[in-house]
C-alpha cells in the first residue's frame, strides 16, 4: 500500500476548515453542548468517510476503463483542467428520455478540486402526439440549456480563482436520474461549492411525459386548492417530529430571527414526484436549518393530499 502523504495533509486541512466551520455555526445557532459533541464525533467519522470516497472514486474510475475495452461503452479521458469529450450511454429501449453525460470537466491539486459531470437529457423514444412531442423537445432543450449555464459559470468561478492560488476551494455538480416512469421523469442537478466553508444546492427537473412540458407544482392538484397551506403545514409537522426523535437535527421554525423562520413554500419551491407519485419538497443548505444539516427533503404522504390532488 502507498501512503498519500499529500492526500493525508490535504484531508486534515479539509477536516479542520469544517471544525471551524461548524465552531462558528454552534456561536450562531446556540447548539447544546451534547449536539456540538456529537457533531463532532460525526465530523470525526466523515473526513474517514472522505477518504473512503476517495478509494471509491479510484475502483470506480478502473472499473469504467475495463468497461471501456469490454465494448460497453468509450470513455475518452480528460486532459488536465480541461473539458473532456462527451461520453453516450447506451439507450434503454422503451424509454421516452434519458440522461447521459455529455461532458466532464477535472482538476486536483493540493488545494483546489473540480469533479464535474454535465448531465444532458436526450429524447430516445417517439410519442404518438406530434404536439406533445414538438413541446418535448422544447422542455429537454430549455432544461439542458440551463444546465449547461450553471456549470460553465461554475467553471469559470473555479478558473478564476485558480489564478489567485490562494486558500482551496472545491466544486463538484453531478447529475441523478431520481424518477423515470410513463408519466415523469425528474434529474436532481447536485451542486456543491467549498472554500473555507462550503455550500450544497440542488435543481430538480421533472418533466411530464402526457404532456411534454416541465412540471409546475400547481398542475398537480385541482383548482381553487390551498395545497401551499396543506403541503407547508405538514412539513412543519415533519421538522418538529424529527428534532423531537434527534437533538442533533435543527429545523427553524421558532428561531430568535423571525425572518429565518419556515412559514411556508410557494409555488417556486423545489419539488418532485418520486417513485410512488409522492410529492417531495426539497430545500438548499441553509434554507430552512443551519448549514450542517444540508439539503433536506421532505416526502408528504399521499393521504396527506389525497383529497386535492387531480
Amino acid at each position: 500500500m502507498v501512503y498519500n502523504f499529500s492526500e493525508r495533509k490535504d484531508l486534515n486541512e479539509r477536516v479542520e476548515k469544517e471544525l471551524f466551520r461548524m465552531k462558528e455555526e454552534y456561536q450562531r445557532q446556540g447548539m447544546s453542548g451534547s449536539q456540538l459533541e456529537k457533531l463532532l464525533r460525526r465530523m470525526e467519522e466523515s473526513g474517514k468517510a472522505e477518504q473512503r470516497e476517495r478509494n471509491r472514486k479510484r475502483a470506480a474510475g478502473a472499473a469504467v476503463m475495463a468497461a471501456a475495452f469490454m465494448g460497453i461503452f468509450v470513455l475518452l479521458p480528460n486532459t488536465s483542467a480541461s473539458i473532456a469529450h462527451a461520453m453516450e450511454q447506451i439507450p434503454v429501449i422503451g424509454q421516452l428520455v434519458e440522461a447521459v453525460t455529455f461532458r466532464n470537466y477535472s482538476y486536483e491539486t493540493e488545494r483546489n478540486m473540480a469533479d464535474i459531470e454535465v448531465p444532458e437529457i436526450k429524447v430516445t423514444g417517439q410519442e404518438g402526439n406530434e404536439e406533445i412531442q414538438e413541446k418535448l423537445n422544447r422542455t429537454v432543450e430549455d432544461i439542458n440549456a440551463e444546465i449547461t449555464e450553471i456549470s460553465d459559470r461554475l467553471i469559470a468561478e473555479f478558473e478564476d480563482n485558480l489564478k489567485g492560488e490562494e486558500g482551496y476551494q472545491d466544486v463538484v455538480v453531478k447529475g441523478e436520474v431520481l424518477v423515470s416512469t410513463q408519466d415523469y421523469f425528474t434529474l436532481k442537478l447536485f451542486c456543491y461549492q467549498g472554500a473555507g466553508s462550503g455550500y450544497q444546492w440542488n435543481y430538480y427537473y421533472t418533466i411530464d411525459l402526457k404532456t411534454g412540458e416541465r412540471l409546475e407544482l400547481k398542475e398537480l392538484f385541482r383548482e381553487g386548492a390551498d395545497y401551499i397551506t396543506v403541503i407547508s403545514e405538514n412539513i412543519k409537522q415533519q421538522m418538529q417530529a424529527q428534532m423531537d426523535a434527534d437533538e442533533m437535527v435543527v429545523y427553524w421554525l421558532d428561531h430568535d430571527i423571525e425572518e429565518w423562520n419556515f412559514k411556508e413554500i410557494t409555488d417556486e419551491t423545489s419539488f418532485y414526484l418520486n417513485e410512488e407519485g409522492n410529492v417531495v419538497i426539497g430545500f438548499n443548505e441553509g434554507d430552512v436549518a443551519p448549514m450542517y444539516m444540508g439539503a433536506v427533503e421532505f416526502e408528504i404522504p399521499s393521504d396527506v393530499l389525497q383529497t386535492i390532488r387531480k
